[in-house]
């Protein structure tokens, strides 16, 4: 690949997706666009490029996008996340909506599923109360590929086996031919969008919760300070975003502030002359 077709996919990914590439990750257009370019009978990742750069295909532009997109996920990724939901943040959250009995939550770039539906599990299981409230869980992704296998729900037994506890899987899946597929009554509770987060986020309306985990490292300081600045434009402000481990809004956005004792977790900072209208989230005792 010549420096002209490198600049040229590398600007195609940031623009569509806000993927960074570095010449040093060269060897990745090679292990995941010549597949694409077998399929297309094209007899080389020269040939792809060309192709693309002549025709400007949009299907044949999604497919490379797709391709080029991470969608490493597991069910309980990262456990801290979730235990933070689960004692501080959405006991806080059932408390102040208890007359609304309404909760929204968003796994942004959800990938194949498993974070929106490990949410749907903890919330059955762990807050029985919230059946009859109405509870909202959106899953968003680029990847036309991946919110289908998301929507479809079925998973390997490979893919069960990462995170997930035996009683969620005898409790909320069942087992048909090789894979192991999501019970209705938890796919309901899901609903999975083919979604960019580099366009308007306001479609999706308001969120109590936003997770926005192993995202933003993708990115650079731009994308990541206007993505971050369109979450909270989505966010409530007695709300939480979460985001990954190795990711932070501080040098990034002076909207948000940090939850004392909760790593990861930001709450809406209030708006300039103004106070919040509820308390912040505390950490639990």
């Amino acid at each position: 690949m010549n420096a002209a077709d490198f600049s040229y996919i590398a600007a195609l990914l940031r623009e569509r997706s806000g993927l960074i590439v570095t010449p040093d990750k060269i060897y990745l257009f090679e292990t995941r666009l010549l597949p694409i370019a077998r399929k297309h009978k094209i007899a080389s990742l020269d040939g792809l490029i060309a192709q693309m750069r002549a025709r400007k295909c949009e299907a044949l532009i999604g497919e490379v996008v797709d391709a080029m997109t991470t969608n490493e996920t597991s069910f309980f990724r990262d456990r801290h996340p979730f235990e933070a939901m689960k004692k501080t943040v959405l006991p806080g959250l059932i408390e102040r909506r208890a007359a609304q009995k309404h909760l929204r939550i968003w796994s942004a770039a959800c990938s194949t599923g498993q974070e929106a539906y490990s949410l749907a599990m903890m919330l059955r299981d762990d807050f029985p109360a919230l059946a009859a409230w109405r509870i909202e869980i959106v899953g968003t992704d680029i990847s036309p590929s991946v919110v289908a296998r998301a929507k479809e729900g079925a998973f390997s037994t490979f893919e069960v086996q990462r995170g997930l506890p035996i009683h969620s899987l005898v409790k909320h899946f069942e087992q048909v031919g090789e894979q192991w597929r999501i019970k209705p009554e938890l796919r309901r509770m899901v609903d999975f969008r083919l979604f960019n987060l580099l366009g308007s986020l306001a479609p999706l309306g308001q969120f109590d919760v936003v997770l926005c985990r192993n995202v933003l490292i993708y990115f650079d300081l731009p994308t990541k300070a206007r993505v971050l600045d369109a979450i909270h434009r989505q966010l409530a402000r007695d709300g939480a975003l979460i985001l990954g481990g190795a990711e932070s809004v501080f040098g990034i956005s002076d909207r948000y502030g940090d939850v004392a004792g909760l790593r990861g977790v930001y709450s809406p900072a209030p708006a300039a002359g103004r106070a919040m209208a509820l308390p912040p989230l505390r950490a639990a005792v």
